[in-house]
Parts: structure tokens; C-alpha cells; sequence
């Protein structure tokens, strides 16, 4: 006997959010994010028991697709001598719930057959010899602690609805937490018992809601609303203001209304809106300006720097140009970082390797067993199972001596397993003159540093390359070594221009040469600097060259991530320019820092 719906302290939020989709089911599911033990599980099986009737299934993170799908019934396939076919979970769950507790951590194949399932509304399976396909319409609920790893944006955006949950820090309603469940482990008969009432008001008010529901009719004035709400939280794609709409009905019908009003709209958006919202992009005329125009815009910091550097231009006695000082920042604080890169990701390609980071198949008889292949030449990892299911429907016409099963080489099937691999990350960091204000590079160091050990407990390797002055520089070649890399980072030296086009071209020479060296490596490119180029690599306007070097990474099919180092109230976010021409991930260095965290990378590897 699970824990009551009722007698969940607090988290009204998410507890409405769930009520919804039960109400609503084309709403569209729920994500739920927040740290452990904030009742996220506890609420979802509640929710299951609450409402017997409906099926709900918790699904394991270690699912094969053969359970997923559905696959050959060996049993009955043998005994009858023709392909029955066995359902599976995907098939079982129609019309019903299908829940994932750490979602995040589920392997991308079956989260990708999952996600098109969900879509369809259908599944469709061609293997083993069966071609078929059955109704799946479900209500996906899946829950996830950040501290873990951080899903994809796009896949978030799949996700009807959006809660974030944490810990109460109220003293009486901690101290109500610690009671209840006290109460429930001495007794969770007893205990159950005294909310069945609660529950029982609790499970009509629902069924009359979905009644209710059927009544609401949407009003032309609320669907302009939804479109202008949806268009100034500038999300993605055209199906937000339908989820919106769906569920303010749900919202309305809770509260046993037949019409909608502003207020059902509100506060449906909190559900709706806040995991799809996108940043307004303000400067995407700054590259299309004259070099000139771009010069006039230039922040007084910049201004102030090239003078010390180029010295005056002015009709006087010839002094020679004086450049900055250099200055050697120490490392700044470092912090926790939540994943440099998405571990979810199965890369299709056979790669060997050691390390903790990425999830690769591989031809070794190491990690876990995901699905079966035929074997291409010698068998080396022989599924007994997937043989089994392949020689069954053979075995009336087969003749058999002295074996139970006959078993052909067309039968033989074998492991398909994915393992843990490390990656090879560059690090190019801006060291120019504009880093050392507001003493921005010993916030970076420390930034750096923090990714630095999170490479070493991920065994992943690193280098660093730096560019000032007029050139690039290889600092460190790739190395596991963190001491090594943490002596180069102290003595890294702040001063110079920004010759950003020539530190992005040094980057792409290294990692085309670490590929010519290991195919099977996985490279990464970070980039950390505010964008500001201001020394051409081949006598062109700086910008655009650099614009043209990032374009080049993205054709080669680098992974790669921004870090934003701009600060101040004008902010011409040409990091965020270069980014978008190289298909990186792009993050604030101060946002990053306020949120004592670092999330790179989320959908790159």
C-alpha cells in the first residue's frame, strides 16, 4: 500500500500539474524537475493508485526494445510452430500512464523510440520477421534530478506541461513531513485508512472535471490571448498554444467552470510556458553593419585598451605603440559542474576507449546488452536469446536429433552492447586585454579549472590553446594530466587584442589532426571569450573572418560550446553570433556562475 495522494505535504503545484493530465490527457504528460526527496515519485504512484481504474506503468530505465516494442513469444512460437508475437509495454500502456522516474538517465534509443511513439500515437514495427502495428496514446510523466545530468531542450519541449520542485523550508510543514511519515512506516493500513474519505471527495471532483470538460468551448478573445501569450514568450513551433489552451480547460473544468477566463490562461502558462520560453535576440543586425558602424558602437573599455595599445595617432613626436601591460590573474572559485557533456548519447559508431563520459556501442565484450545484430564475419558475442526467438518458428519443419531446438546459421544473432568512453576536449580561451577588466579572467580560471576536474573524474582528455596579441598559442597538448593543466592555467597571462579568427583556426587544425591520428575519438571545442575580434587572420574585416572560421567548424562536424565572457548594460553579444555560425551551445559566464553550476553541452554529443 503506496503512500496517499492527500497526505503529500505540500507541492501543490505539482500535485494540480498531475490532476491535469488526468483530467486532460491531450494536455501532453509532465516533466518534473528537482532534487531528491521532494515527493516526486511518491505523488506520481500516488497518483496511480488513486485512480485504479486507468492503467499506470513504471517503466525501468534499463528497458530493452524488445520489452518496449513487443518481440517473438519463443514458448508459444515452438509449441505452435508459427510467429506468435508477444506485446510489450508500449502496447500495454494504451489509454493509460506510462511513468519514468529519472528520465534523464534512460538510453537514447529507447527515449527516441518513445518520443516518436508518443507522437504517432501509433507504433509501427518491422523485425523478426513480424510487421505489424497497434494504437499506443499515453500520458508520458517523467521525473529527473538535475544533480544527475540535464535532459535535452528538445526534448523538454516534449513535455506538455513543466514543474519545478524543491524542498519545503517552512519549519511547521517539515515538521508535518517528518510525522506522516513516521505515522505511514508504523502502520500504512491504518495510516491510509484516514485519508480514504479526502480521497474518495478528491476522485469525484476529478471524474466531474472530465465531464465538465466536454461542455468547455474556447472563445475567440482566449485564443488571441494564447497566440499573444505564446508569441512574447517567443517559443518554438505552433503546438504551445493548443497545450496552453488544453490546459486552461483542464483548469477551468477543476474548478467546475464551462467557460474560460485571463486567470485559467495565467496560470496554465506557468505550466506551459516557462520550459519553453526563448531569449529575445537583439543583435542580429550587429554583423550585418560596416566595420565602421561596429567601431562607433564599441564600449569604452574597448576604447580605452586599443589607445594603450596602438598608442596616439595624433601629428606629434613619433612615440612607438605601448600595449597593455600583461597581468597574470590567479584561478577564481570553482564550483560544481553539473555535465560537460550529454551522457545520454549513444553513439551509433563503434568506438574503443576507456572513461565515464559518453555512452558508445562497441565491438568489445564490455557494458550492457541493448539489442542483437547478425554477426558480419566471426561470431564474438553470441545472444543466446535473440537466437533462440530467430530459430522458434522454424522448428515444426525442422528435423532434430538428439536437440530439443534446432539452430541454423541464420539463426545466430549476436550482443549489440554499449559502454563508457572519455572525449577530448579543447579549451580556447580569449587571454586579450578586454578579459583582464573587472578582473573577468580569474572568474574564467576558475570556471576552467572547475571543467578540468570534472574531465579528470570523467577521464576524459584536455588541451588548451590561448590567443592575444596577434596569434594563437598551444599550450598544453591533450593530456589527462590535471596538474599540468592546472600549472598552464595559472600562468596564463591577460593582455593584447582579440585575434579571435586565428585562435578558432588553431582549434580546427588541432582537432582535424587529433582525427587523422584516432578516428574513433570524440572531440569537443570550448569556447571562452565575449566575441570581440578586433585582429584579422588574412587582412579582412576581424568579424567576419572569425564568423567564417566558426562556420567551417560546424561543416566539419565538430561538437562545440560558447561561453560568453561579455559583461556590462550594453551588450553586443557577438559570442552568441559566433556560436550560432559554429552550431554550439551557448552560456553566459555570469549566469553560470549565479546558478553555482556549469551546463554545457546538452544536446552537442
Amino acid at each position: 500500500m503506496g503512500f496517499p495522494f492527500v497526505a503529500v505535504e505540500g507541492q501543490e503545484k505539482l500535485k494540480k500539474a498531475l490532476l491535469l493530465n488526468y483530467i486532460n490527457p491531450k494536455i501532453g504528460g509532465l516533466l518534473i524537475r528537482g532534487e531528491k526527496g521532494t515527493a516526486k515519485s511518491t505523488l506520481v504512484r500516488a497518483l496511480g493508485e488513486l485512480f485504479p481504474e486507468r492503467k499506470f506503468i513504471n517503466m525501468p530505465l534499463h528497458i530493452t526494445e524488445d520489452n518496449l516494442l513487443g518481440s517473438l513469444d519463443v514458448e508459444k512460437t515452438i509449441r505452435f510452430g508459427r510467429k506468435i508475437f508477444q506485446e510489450g509495454l508500449l502496447q500495454k500502456v494504451h489509454g493509460g500512464i506510462l511513468y519514468i522516474d529519472e528520465i534523464n538517465l534512460l538510453g537514447e534509443s529507447i527515449l527516441a523510440i518513445l518520443l516518436e511513439v508518443l507522437s504517432r500515437g501509433r507504433c509501427y514495427i518491422e523485425r523478426e520477421g513480424f510487421s505489424l502495428s497497434y494504437d499506443s496514446e499515453f500520458v508520458l510523466i517523467g521525473s529527473m534530478n538535475p544533480e544527475e545530468l540535464e535532459l535535452k531542450a528538445s526534448l523538454i519541449d516534449k513535455f506538455g506541461l513543466y514543474v519545478e520542485v524543491e524542498g519545503s523550508k517552512d519549519i511547521l510543514e517539515r515538521m508535518n513531513i517528518i510525522k506522516k511519515c513516521l505515522e505511514y512506516e508504523r502502520n500504512p493500513e491504518f495510516f491510509s485508512k484516514q485519508y480514504k474519505e479526502e480521497e474518495r471527495v478528491l476522485k469525484q471532483k476529478i471524474e466531474q472535471a472530465r465531464d465538465k470538460l466536454k461542455e468547455i468551448q474556447v472563445q475567440e478573445t482566449i485564443m488571441n490571448m494564447a497566440v499573444r501569450m505564446v508569441e512574447e514568450a517567443n517559443t518554438e513551433g505552433n503546438r504551445t498554444e493548443i497545450i496552453l489552451l488544453e490546459t486552461a480547460k483542464a483548469i477551468a473544468a477543476f474548478d467546475k467552470r464551462s467557460y474560460l477566463n485571463f486567470e485559467d490562461m495565467k496560470e496554465a502558462a506557468t505550466y506551459v510556458l516557462v520550459h519553453r520560453r526563448r531569449k529575445e535576440r537583439k543583435t542580429e543586425e550587429i554583423f550585418k553593419r560596416s566595420p565602421e558602424e561596429r567601431e562607433k558602437e564599441r564600449t569604452l573599455e574597448e576604447v580605452q585598451n586599443q589607445e594603450e595599445q596602438e598608442g596616439s595617432t595624433k601629428e606629434q613626436e613619433f612615440v612607438p605603440p605601448k600595449e597593455k601591460e600583461e597581468t597574470t590573474f590567479s584561478i577564481g572559485d570553482t564550483f560544481a559542474v553539473k555535465e560537460l557533456v550529454h551522457k545520454n548519447t549513444l553513439h551509433l559508431k563503434k568506438r574503443r576507449g576507456s572513461g565515464k563520459r559518453l555512452k558508445t556501442t562497441t565491438s568489445l565484450k564490455q557494458g550492457r546488452d541493448i539489442k542483437s545484430g547478425f554477426p558480419k564475419r566471426k561470431m564474438e558475442d553470441f545472444a543466446f536469446a535473440a537466437t533462440i526467438r530467430a530459430a522458434a518458428p522454424h522448428q515444426k519443419r525442422r528435423e532434430k536429433k538428439f536437440v530439443k531446438i534446432s539452430i541454423q546459421k541464420e539463426d545466430i544473432r549476436i550482443k549489440i552492447r554499449e559502454k563508457r568512453i572519455g572525449t577530448h576536449i579543447l579549451f580556447v580561451v580569449d587571454s586579450s586585454g578586454s578579459m583582464g577588466a573587472k578582473k573577468r579572467m580569474r572568474a574564467v580560471k576558475g570556471a576552467i579549472f572547475s571543467l578540468l576536474q570534472d574531465a579528470y573524474e570523467k577521464r576524459d582528455k584536455v588541451a588548451l590553446v590561448a590567443f592575444r596579441k596577434k596569434s594563437a598559442e598551444e599550450l598544453l597538448s591533450m593530456t589527462r594530466s590535471i596538474e599540468l593543466a592546472k600549472k598552464q592555467l595559472q600562468n596564463l597571462a591577460t593582455g593584447g587584442k582579440t585575434p579571435l579568427a586565428e585562435g578558432l583556426f588553431k582549434a580546427y587544425q588541432l582537432i582535424r589532426q587529433l582525427k587523422k591520428k584516432d578516428g574513433e575519438i570524440y572531440p569537443l571545442l570550448v569556447l571562452i571569450s565575449d566575441g570581440r575580434a578586433n585582429i584579422s587572420l588574412h587582412g579582412r574585416d576581424p568579424i567576419e573572418e572569425s564568423l567564417e572560421m566558426a562556420r567551417k567548424i560546424k561543416k566539419e562536424g565538430i561538437s562545440s560550446v560558447v561561453i560568453d565572457t561579455e559583461e556590462g548594460f550594453t551588450l553586443l553579444e557577438m559570442a552568441k553570433n559566433i556560436s550560432e555560425a559554429m552550431g554550439a551551445e551557448y552560456y553566459r559566464l555570469e549566469n553560470i556562475q549565479a546558478e553555482d553550476m556549469l551546463k554545457l553541452l546538452k544536446k552537442r554529443m
